[in-house]
């Protein structure tokens, strides 16, 4: 009995000392759009605009401190996108990845 109190006495004292877990959130989003004049540059970034919102509006449950572009692909009248999407403590982690070094730069291909 006296192990088990020590036991029980011994991990309410862990959970107390042990710091609450960082919240971070950091998501990549693959989406798509029809364009339908794909050499209208204003076209173009309207909807890629209208894309970005709809992912962050139906998508995303967290507010957004940044959002790239990783990835954009024309491809036959359809307009892919991969999205980086993070709040302030998400972009701090990856900042904090980009300058360990620990991952290398992914080369982008932007076809229009």
């Amino acid at each position: 009995m006296r192990r088990l109190a020590a036991a029980a006495v011994a991990l309410a004292l862990t959970a107390l000392a042990a710091p609450d877990p960082a919240t971070a959130f950091l998501v990549e989003v693959t989406t798509s759009v029809s364009i339908e004049d794909v050499h209208d540059g204003a076209a173009l970034e309207d909807a890629l605009q209208k894309t970005v919102d709809s992912v962050l509006s139906d998508a995303i449950a967290f507010r957004p401190t940044v959002v790239v572009v990783r990835q954009a692909v024309l491809i036959r009248g359809r307009l892919y996108l991969r999205l980086l999407v993070a709040d302030q403590d998400g972009e701090r982690t990856f900042q904090d990845l980009d300058r360990e070094g620990e991952r290398e730069p992914e080369p982008t291909e932007v076809k229009l």
